[in-house]
């Protein structure tokens, strides 16, 4: 029921914003029609985000026999969560993360890169397949891939808003105020996801280590992402920022606005966390 209120709170605050970037845009008129585009965009996202997700990250499906190591560890750790098997992903990528993307439990899909693959062990990528299935456990998943949706949406929509310029309280042209849209309402729906997805994280994390029944395999999993991904970007979440807060790790450039308004905890903090655990704590 919480997680139903705050994809509930998500949605109005994302239609919020769809609504005042419209009326900057084209005025009452411009109002509505944000309110109508809003409606549809949280519809589709309801039903399609993980879809637009997994293609935008040239995601391929695979199965027992295209990949039979790594799906035999998800079956068995979804087995273990008790939970349906999801479908399973593997991304074309040398950076080492993953995510779990869909609308709930029954409707779930579990990525992750080459890259993790190669770099970790064995039981560092099962705890961090745990970790994905947390989320799909704790019924993150929903409102991870509709604000990332929405939130690229807003971005988009911002800029249009700067292209056409904005509108003051009577209707005429402010491109002070288009400026100030196109900076503030990509921020402010960065802020919706950070406050979402920091608290999440550190859930998931503890879920995991209980379904692996490793956390210290997590934590060693976590520090190993933390200082390859450093040095090693990934190409799709750079192409598509507002898509960061879904992996397990926050693979974006740590550079300006981006790391100030990190939706991932500090991997210190995780790491502490999973080791307090791990001995008990």
């Amino acid at each position: 029921m919480f997680n139903l209120l705050k994809t509930a709170v998500l949605m109005a605050a994302i239609t919020a914003l769809f609504m005042a970037l419209g009326q900057m845009i084209g005025g009452r008129q411009g109002m509505m029609l944000a309110l109508a585009v809003a409606v549809a965009m949280n519809f589709f996202s309801y039903w399609f985000s993980d879809k637009m997700v997994l293609k935008m990250y040239n995601a391929r499906q695979v199965d027992a026999a295209s990949a039979p190591q790594f799906y035999a560890m998800v079956q068995d750790l979804a087995q273990r969560a008790q939970l349906p098997m999801p479908k399973v992903y593997l991304i074309e990528e040398d950076a080492p993360n993953a995510f779990a993307t869909g609308r709930n439990p029954d409707h779930a899909a579990v990525a992750a890169t080459t890259g993790l693959l190669r770099a970790l062990s064995e039981r560092e990528v099962r705890g961090v397949m745990a970790h994905e299935l947390a989320h799909v456990k704790h019924r993150d998943i929903l409102i991870s891939t509709v604000s990332a949706t929405m939130a690229g949406a807003i971005s988009m929509l911002a800029n249009f808003a700067m292209l056409f310029g904005g509108r003051d309280g009577n209707g005429r042209s402010n491109p002070i105020a288009s400026i100030a849209v196109m900076i503030l309402a990509p921020l402010a729906a960065s802020l919706i996801q950070m406050a979402i997805s920091r608290a999440r994280e550190f859930e998931a994390d503890r879920g995991g280590a209980e379904i692996s029944g490793e956390p210290q395999a997590l934590a060693a999993a976590l520090e190993k992402i933390g200082r390859i991904a450093r040095g090693v970007p990934l190409e799709a979440a750079e192409r598509h920022p507002e898509t960061a807060q879904m992996m397990i790790m926050n693979p974006l450039s740590a550079g300006g606005l981006r790391g100030l308004f990190s939706t991932h905890p500090s991997t210190e903090e995780r790491v502490a966390k999973l080791m307090a655990m791990a001995r008990g704590g």
